[in-house]
């Protein structure tokens, strides 16, 4: 605040140079929030209007407005039971010459199954952005999430592992050109100052925000590790509970941004919560294809089965890392004291 440089400049340029480190990469483009992140990665992807992005409908609805903005049509397929990223098994019979990405979702903090979507990626010529925007961190088979696809997104929204002290984001990547791309295209177009080169959008990330997120990043393995010693004890006291719980596939190392459990009752349980005193969330009740600005898509219920489940049955329990022990030995007890029959004896 002292500098009065409250855009850009050297906090910002200091970050991205942490923050490319720490995900593996050569560069990372600070941007004024995920979604912004999403939209210039696809631009300068080369996705441009009548191209098709393959994606998931699990998911807040940013992934899939990113490829609207820029006029590409989003093809939504379904996610796999248990983790509830993207199957890569969908991913083939939604390919079509218009092809043009494939845009997988590290959901809930715990990487999609990359190696099978690169290599499908691989065959057909297409290009590959991770949405990371949940997962700083996390890991899959050793590898940074954002190591993986030509290009990966952030977002720093405050209530994320590694959050700034308002909107912000990042897209991260090992190509120059790519990078130059989209430090133009963030900034107005301007490859200098005055000199307008493309179109560009102001999407430049705060220089407050930058040092806020260079203190942060020293804390983020740390705080990760929290929140996976968290998990770890959720699942312990939850083991014999009568609510599904989130599969942490053996191939990666989460970061749970989000610990969700799943249950046919979760609107009861997420009451009976309340009246404990627990706060809860839902991760995603609705899912986009389902929602109302997305009909011109064409889904209907019934198209994603494993999505539209989750999204009846997803409640999320409160996850950050300085929960204390004891208040998350009452949680998972007043989820345990849950009885079900007991609802439906007396419904």
């Amino acid at each position: 605040m002292d500098s009065c440089q409250f855009v850009l400049g050297p906090e910002v340029e200091a970050f991205e140079e942490e923050f490319a480190a720490y995900c593996q990469t050569r560069y990372a483009v600070g941007i004024n929030s995920g979604t912004s992140a999403l939209h210039l990665a696809l631009l300068t992807g080369g996705v441009r209007p009548g191209d098709e992005v393959i994606t998931v409908s699990h998911t807040f609805v940013a992934t899939v407005a990113a490829i609207l903005y820029v006029g590409a049509k989003p093809v939504l397929i379904d996610v796999s039971p248990g983790s509830y990223t993207m199957d890569p098994t969908k991913i083939e019979a939604a390919i079509t010459p218009r092809t043009k990405a494939i845009m997988p979702v590290h959901l809930y903090g715990q990487c999609a199954d990359m190696d099978p979507i690169l290599d499908i990626a691989r065959r057909h010529d297409l290009l590959v952005i991770e949405d990371a925007a949940q997962a700083h961190g996390a890991e899959y088979k050793g590898r940074r999430a954002g190591s993986f696809g030509y290009l990966a997104c952030f977002s720093f929204y405050p209530a994320k592992n590694l959050g700034a002290y308002g909107e912000g984001g990042a897209v991260v990547t090992t190509h120059d050109e790519y990078a130059r791309t989209i430090r133009i295209l963030r900034d107005q177009g301007q490859s200098r100052r005055y000199h307008h080169t493309m179109l560009g959008y102001n999407y430049r990330l705060d220089g407050l925000h930058g040092a806020v997120l260079r203190v942060k990043l020293r804390h983020l393995d740390n705080w990760n590790a929290a929140r996976r010693h968290h998990a770890k004890e959720y699942r312990r006291r939850l083991a014999n509970a009568s609510v599904g719980l989130l599969e942490e596939v053996q191939y990666s190392l989460p970061v749970y941004h989000i610990f969700p459990v799943f249950t046919a009752r979760r609107d009861a349980l997420q009451e009976r919560l309340s009246a404990n005193g627990i706060a809860t969330g839902i991760h995603y009740p609705i899912p986009v294809h389902l929602q109302p600005a997305y009909r011109e898509l064409g889904y209907s219920a019934g198209d994603l089965p494993v999505t539209e489940q989750a999204g009846k049955q997803t409640l999320s329990l409160p996850m950050y890392p300085e929960l204390p022990g004891e208040s998350l030995s009452a949680i998972a007890d007043a989820v345990c004291q849950f009885d079900e029959r007991a609802i439906d004896v007396q419904a």
